[in-house]
């Protein structure tokens, strides 16, 4: 197929399930999470936003964290929703690369989130004499958008590159979104480049985080087990239990789907890895800053408290 043809390209998305009698399930489960999932990270950001004294580099990173997380389901799981219920597995050759682009992009933000969080924490407790200056405000700014910029602009090189490739033989995709290698799999003409710059550039990006996030705790366990008091240690574990227990569920099944070699050619294995780190991981990251945060909980309870005091004024 010659380049200019591309635009009229179709891929098939094989899903999660191909046996029928499973869509009716699949579709409502993953519309219940996919709306657990909005609606607990609105609720998160809306908490930060209207509660001034969560108006710190913590709560800043973490509003941004529960908005890339809208973003990053967002991508995928309408897509999929629609497929289910229109019995189609088609995606075109714009939708798939539009897909790709903002998969790239949410889960890359996500990826420098969670290191910015982990030196955040870093600072807070190894060097807390020097953290109002060090995390001051414009320098959180800085942090949260340097990473919305490198991540755009690592995901527009990976979708430019996939434009270049022609794809002329098998369409099908064995996974339930248009991710990166699988869809390389697909391409009649030659993928080095793509795959140079999937070794080099993505490969440095997502691991310097990932090495971020090891050394900040590193140091922060070092510091904790300086402190004298039983009471101070615990005060400094609690603060980053949630921040822990969330890193540690996209990251292991993030490691699952891409360093480990797939289990079978159809690719079971990486779509359950993929469903825990696309759907459940953003799914679970309100209920773990939510029910271990006494703040959050605090200034839901506030809004919460308000909007029954002005529904009873209205009656």
């Amino acid at each position: 197929m010659r380049p200019e043809n591309q635009s009229t390209y179709e891929f098939l998305l094989m899903g999660l399930s191909e046996h029928p009698e499973q869509q009716p399930l699949l579709f409502g489960l993953f519309l219940g999470m996919y709306l657990v999932t909005v609606w607990g990270n609105l609720l998160i950001i809306l908490a930060i936003g209207s509660d001034v004294h969560l108006h710190t580099p913590m709560y800043l990173f973490l509003a941004n964290l529960s908005f890339s997380d809208i973003g990053f389901i967002s991508t995928v799981i309408p897509k999929m929703l629609n497929n289910i219920g229109s019995g189609s597995k088609r995606i075109s050759y714009g939708g798939c690369l539009t897909q790709l682009y903002f998969f790239g992009l949410f889960a890359d933000l996500d990826n420098f989130l969670l290191a910015v969080m982990a030196l955040d924490r870093y600072m807070a407790i190894s060097q807390p004499l020097h953290y109002a200056i060090t995390m001051n405000s414009q320098r959180c700014i800085l942090l949260v958008a340097g990473s919305w910029v490198v991540t755009t602009f690592h995901a527009l090189v990976h979708t430019l590159l996939v434009t270049r490739l022609s794809f002329c033989g098998p369409n099908v995709i064995p996974h339930f979104f248009c991710d990166l290698v699988p869809l390389l799999k697909l391409a009649c003409s030659s993928t080095h480049v793509n795959d140079l710059v999937l070794i080099l550039v993505a490969g440095t990006l997502l691991i310097a985080p990932f090495v971020c996030i090891l050394t900040s705790y590193f140091y922060i366990a070092l510091a904790i087990l300086g402190i004298d008091s039983p009471k101070g240690k615990q005060k400094a574990f609690s603060n980053c239990t949630s921040h822990l227990s969330v890193v540690s569920l996209f990251y292991t099944t993030a490691i699952g789907v891409y360093l480990c070699p797939p289990s079978s050619p159809s690719g079971g294995k990486d779509r359950v890895f993929s469903v825990m780190y696309t759907v459940v991981t953003p799914l679970l990251n309100p209920f773990i800053y939510s029910l271990r945060n006494r703040d959050i909980k605090g200034a839901l309870g506030k809004i919460l408290r308000r909007n029954m005091f002005n529904t009873l004024s209205w009656d």
